[in-house]
């Protein structure tokens, strides 16, 4: 039995998520190794109304959104390549880093948030960086370039 070159991708329905797992699958083409997109899920019950969403919807959306992914990749690159599908429930880097375990690789998209943003909640990139045993691959998003000749930022 030979070994296959196997690349875990985090995929969350963003444009990071989206360029993570379309060079993911690419890579893994080239390589001749497999893909496995992963999607983490929460639901911490903290909707006004209990009844408006449960754990099971919100189970059954993840799979919904990465089932899209998949497909939008399938029809965007013609990818024959297929991918694997996974969602699993609890904190996007730990489910991440447990999913690497039996990678090669493990490749994410940026997001781009504010400063603020990262200062108060973090990164899960970063999180991932830490926790992950094999190499972490992180896809940025482009910066469009500023339509205006004038500074940002003026004294």
């Amino acid at each position: 039995m030979t070994e296959s070159y196997l690349i875990v991708v985090g995929v969350d329905g963003s444009e990071g998520g989206r360029r993570a797992l379309a060079w993911a699958a690419q890579e893994a083409a080239d390589r001749g190794g497999a893909v496995q997109a992963v999607m983490a899920w929460r639901w911490d019950g903290v909707e006004l109304d209990p009844h408006t969403v449960r754990p099971d919807e919100t189970r059954q959306h993840a799979e919904r959104v990465l089932q899209q992914e998949i497909a939008a990749l399938t029809a965007q690159h013609g990818s024959t390549h297929p991918v694997a599908a996974e969602v699993v429930e609890g904190r996007a880097a730990q489910v991440l880093a447990d999913a690497a375990r039996a990678a090669d690789l493990l490749v994410l998209g940026s997001h781009g948030h504010s400063r603020l943003h990262h200062t108060v909640l973090g990164s899960v990139s970063e999180e991932v960086i830490r926790l992950a045993p094999c190499p972490v691959v992180v896809i940025p998003i482009p910066v469009p370039a500023s339509s205006s000749a004038e500074p940002a930022v003026r004294a």
